[in-house]
């Protein structure tokens, strides 16, 4: 039988590209990542062999030196990198929603700038949204651009930056009030701009400082920060698009990619977890044979089985829909909510297989069992997900009477 989480229809580029990135998975990824994961040390030498192998730029049209190649063929690469270790996918994920939102919603000027860098690595991207106060509700951001001449001025506190330390351009959402009435909606009064920084901590540029990295339960190696402009001026052609109040729906388009990019490494980290759990269970042996032939764990092996496959079911379909060009945002949240819950439940799984020895450093589960909840809230809570899955329907299932 093949593993799970199989792909029907893949082209043989596709296929050629997963074999290329499960392998360096297997020899680069997983025999390093738990030690860098207790050292909370960034994976350079794994991030310098995914620029090598051009996965960067995956995503990224092949006219600014990309692969050029899809969203499921971009999702089923983080499903393999975060079996290996889920830091390293979010590493990719921030860079590849800024490339997308650039791909997708920047001005000629903006995408000749910026992409070619991208795709080659040179540059990497992070994208930010959340304030220390607002949580899930983006039309509560008080982070503001004002006009002053020529240039903009911007001054707030953004929270839970991936790669805010090691990125060198962030793409940041605030409220810009200039040609927008008083009583203007607030999702029509916001912008996202375009910072270039210097990569690193403290003050990286004249107005902006990055003052460090969050010490966190899990999601260790890859950094996490704040963010605080403080006067940071910007000139108008920083304005993604080139036109203000168009940032909450460029932002939306840009985490609907990122959705579905947290239901594949949901699916990944499951994947793992599940590889443990069987393989432990034909180790261990108790009351005389391995305790893969007790009843109890193949009833827990073979729910763990069946949620890897839904899970990975329902990503490939919201990957899919969003490369057909339709709104997907009703699978990406489906995916989402599933994956990232499905996730934490066969983690949970393969810990209870393990016995004692899971709450052990010394094997994987246990740095998979601190990771699987930080999926439950990234790119929007299990609630968001619902409650926009639930406004979805109703729209399509709208009642005539």
């Amino acid at each position: 039988m093949a593993r799970l989480a199989q792909t029907a229809g893949l082209t043989d580029i596709q296929q050629e590209i997963l074999s290329t990135v499960r392998d360096f998975v297997d020899k680069e990824i997983i025999p390093v990542a738990t030690g860098l994961e207790h050292r909370d040390e960034y994976p350079q030498q794994i991030v310098d062999g995914l620029k090598e192998l051009g996965l960067f730029g995956l995503m990224i049209p092949e006219e600014y030196g990309g692969l050029g190649e899809s969203l499921l063929t971009y999702a089923l690469c983080v499903e393999e990198i975060a079996r290996g270790w889920m830091s390293v996918s979010g590493i990719i994920n921030t860079h590849f929603i800024v490339a997308y939102m650039l791909k997708q919603h920047g001005t000629q000027e903006q995408k000749d700038h910026y992409l070619p860098r991208m795709a080659a690595g040179d540059i990497r991207g992070a994208f930010s949204m959340s304030e220390p106060a607002l949580g899930s509700d983006v039309s509560a951001i008080t982070s503001k651009a004002v006009k002053d001449g020529d240039e903009y001025v911007l001054n707030g506190q953004k929270m839970w930056l991936t790669n805010g330390g090691t990125s060198s351009l962030v793409a940041v959402l605030v409220r810009s009030d200039e040609g927008h009435p008083e009583g203007t909606a607030p999702h029509k009064s916001m912008t996202t701009f375009l910072i270039e920084k210097e990569p690193g901590f403290g003050e990286v540029r004249p107005g902006l400082t990055i003052p460090g990295k969050i010490d966190k339960m899990g999601y260790k190696g890859v950094d996490t920060t704040e963010m605080i402009m403080d006067g940071l001026r910007l000139p108008a052609d920083r304005v993604l698009g080139g036109v203000t109040g168009r940032g909450f729906y460029q932002m939306m388009d840009g985490v609907e990619v990122g959705r579905v990019n947290v239901a594949a490494r949901g699916c990944g980290v499951a994947q793992r977890a599940f590889e443990l759990g069987v393989s432990y269970a034909q180790q261990r042996h108790t009351f005389g044979k391995q305790i893969a032939q007790h009843q109890a764990i193949q009833f827990k092996l073979a729910e763990m089985a069946t949620k890897v496959e839904a899970a990975h079911a329902m990503m490939v379909n919201a990957a899919r829909k969003k490369d057909s060009g339709e709104r997907n945002d009703l699978e990406a949240g489906m995916a989402k909510y599933l994956a990232s819950e499905y996730c934490k439940e066969v983690v949970e799984d393969a810990f209870r297989i393990h016995g004692g020895y899971g709450f052990s450093k010394e094997y994987e589960i246990e740095r998979l069992y601190r990771e699987a909840p930080m999926l439950l809230i990234g790119e929007g809570t299990a609630e968001i997900q619902k409650m926009i899955i639930g406004r979805r329907l109703l729209e399509e299932y709208r009642f005539q009477g």
